[in-house]
């Protein structure tokens, strides 16, 4: 928590305090390290749901849009970590992760807003939490999908999406109940080996297939505009993930910029974004799936093949997802339960969250639904509407630039964040509702 009093404490001397020296980090990322963690935090699932943007909001537009989100998408993260490196200069401490950001830049803020720090930083725990238990629930019905598109095709059988979801979560109840990081590291590095295979082969047909722009709608309706915009910020989600990775680099200074470590993520992410979203819809129209692997040729080993290790990536993946949520339930809970009692408290919560999970997962088993949800309401949060508010905040009242330009532009970029969040949301529930009627 934050110490006011320390705050007050600060001197003049305090402008020349570099947070960067202070970082005691023992084994520190490279900026190529720290590159190749940035494109890992947003390089997962996501990319395969590029198509279904496309589809919603056309090849033209898709294609604009795409470079459009992305560019406000690197804009909020370099908000974010700027703030975040300002703030730690500001109140004299090395590193802040997301929720402590939050924490700091209230608690110093304008006076009638520091009694709320500990609710912002609440409430970017809340927004972290919902956005990794939803993601894991679209984990789970990605891998039952892909379970199913295969062994029903290669076994002539007819078994349901809930048959899949029900044996896959079998094995992930195993992985979720790892608890220490470093033991997730296989676990991870299988599942992005598998994955970047995966993504290859697909990546392979969708070059392959001929293409026919006749029939492809080249820009949105107004009802599907949500759907897209949804759909890119779900692909591109890795927010949570960015302090985190810039906190453990070696030249931090290297991070923001033109030619920064973001930029030049972002940049590649972007380029295959559109690539595969524009491809991905050309070829299969308004045949497109959730996940263009589901598109795949039913009659192909490969194709099918790429589904299993696809599948497969993702099962391996949800360890390192579970473990962001129940790090930050068991924070809350730790001190309230009997040292004792507390290996056996966190096998019995780990499967309790999961089978909650996968109730919410049979009920919606629908990766659409699911991906417009996350997209709109967690990625219109946590990309678009934080980083916004904390920099307004921060430079509250006097430092928003000549004539208040960075006022106004903050303002716009929060106008946007509400139009997601607002009808993405409604559009994502009203499709889920219509899936019971």
């Amino acid at each position: 928590m934050v110490n006011r009093v320390e705050l007050d404490k600060r001197t003049d001397d305090d402008e020349d305090y570099n947070p960067f020296l202070d970082r005691k980090i023992a084994k520190p990322n490279s900026t190529t390290g720290t590159l190749i963690h940035l494109i890992k935090g947003s390089l997962g699932t996501g990319i395969l749901a590029m198509p279904l943007a496309f589809k919603n909001g056309g090849l033209i537009f898709g294609l604009i849009g795409t470079i459009g989100i992305c560019l406000i998408y690197v804009h909020c993260v370099q908000l974010l970590v700027g703030t975040s490196q300002k703030a730690c200069k500001r109140s004299r401490v090395a590193v802040l992760g997301f929720a402590e950001t939050a924490e700091v830049v209230f608690a110093d803020g304008p006076p009638m807003l520091r009694p709320y720090s500990n609710i912002a930083r609440n409430y970017i725990d809340f927004m972290i939490l919902i956005q990794s238990l939803l993601t894991l629930c679209l984990f789970q019905i990605f891998v039952a999908s892909s379970l199913r598109d295969v062994v029903n095709n290669q076994q002539q059988i007819q078994w349901s999406t809930l048959v899949y979801i029900a044996l896959a979560t079998i094995p992930i109840a195993f992985i979720t109940q790892i608890r220490v990081l470093k033991y997730l590291v296989p676990f991870s590095a299988l599942a992005n080996t598998l994955m970047i295979t995966a993504f290859g082969i697909t990546f392979y047909f969708l070059l392959s297939e001929r293409i026919s722009l006749d029939d492809k709608n080249f820009w949105p309706e107004w009802s599907k505009l949500p759907f897209f915009m949804s759909t890119v910020l779900y692909a591109i989600q890795g927010i949570r993930y960015v302090l985190p990775i810039e906190n453990n680099m070696k030249h931090p200074e290297h991070f923001l910029g033109v030619c920064g470590v973001l930029s030049k993520a972002i940049g590649f992410l972007t380029i295959l974004y559109v690539v595969t979203g524009f491809f991905g819809y050309a070829c299969y129209g308004e045949d497109t799936k959730g996940s263009v692997t589901l598109n795949l040729p039913k009659e192909n080993g490969l194709a099918e093949s790429t589904r299993l290790l696809a599948a497969t990536a993702a099962m391996f993946s949800m360890g390192l997802s579970y473990y962001v949520p129940m790090d930050i339930i068991w924070r809350r809970i730790e001190s309230k339960v009997p040292e004792k009692r507390r290996n056996i408290t966190q096998i019995v919560l780990r499967l309790v969250v999961l089978i909650l999970l996968t109730g919410v997962t049979m009920g919606v088993p629908e990766l659409e639904p699911f991906v417009g949800l996350v997209g709109s309401f967690c990625s219109g949060n946590l990309v678009v509407l934080v980083p916004v508010a904390l920099d307004i905040v921060f430079r509250w009242p006097n430092n928003f630039g000549n004539y208040q330009w960075r006022l106004a532009k903050d303002c716009l970029l929060g106008l946007f964040g509400l139009l997601v969040l607002v009808s993405g949301t409604i559009a994502s529930v009203r499709n889920i509702i219509a899936l019971y009627q």
